[in-house]
């Protein structure tokens, strides 16, 4: 007897202060009227591991697989996981300039995490304009700015490929926990 799954829907940003430099990402998950925010922050990173990392956070949120529509004004992510890394998955991770690929290490998390949820219907990767008056995408930039912003000594440098072995901060927590 399965049940359907209604579609969450998750608008993500990432960002520093500087690049590289302390940074924030954030995931918003929208189900029915539940909201969920998720923020998180690292001492020294770059602009597009943060918005990596947000989508990963947020799909990795979700307890059970769903389908999903994630939003991002990261145009390297949303191409990254819809055009290129099949590609650099074929050439070994290199390019096509033959050079290895940059955050080989949060693609693979990303991938693994687009995975878990194909079995419900999958991810749908959108993009949308960054600062161009989206509520949900203003509210994600402005929960990643404020990470970054607070970012100090005691939180992980997220630069190398094994940073991402490194806990996560607890992420900020705020609205109904979801139970999808």
């Amino acid at each position: 007897m399965s049940q359907s799954v209604q579609r969450v829907t998750i608008y993500t940003d990432g960002g520093c202060i500087g690049n590289p430099g302390p940074g924030g990402w954030a995931a918003i998950l929208i189900y029915g009227e539940q909201v969920r925010e998720l923020s998180g922050r690292y001492r020294q990173t770059t602009n597009n591991r943060m918005e990596l990392r947000a989508a990963i956070e947020g799909l990795n949120a979700l307890k059970r697989p769903c389908p999903v529509e994630l939003y991002t004004d990261s145009q390297y992510v949303r191409d990254g996981i819809t055009q290129w890394v099949a590609g650099w998955q074929r050439k070994g991770w290199k390019t096509a300039n033959k050079k290895p690929v940059k955050n080989q290490d949060l693609w693979l998390n990303l991938l693994a995490a687009v995975e878990r949820h194909a079995e419900a219907g999958g991810v749908n990767w959108n993009w949308t304009r960054g600062h161009a008056g989206d509520r949900w995408n203003e509210r994600a930039d402005a929960l990643a700015n404020g990470a970054a912003q607070s970012a100090g000594e005691a939180d992980p440098i997220d630069d190398a490929p094994d940073a991402a072995s490194q806990q996560t901060p607890d992420p900020t927590i705020s609205g109904p926990l979801f139970e999808v």
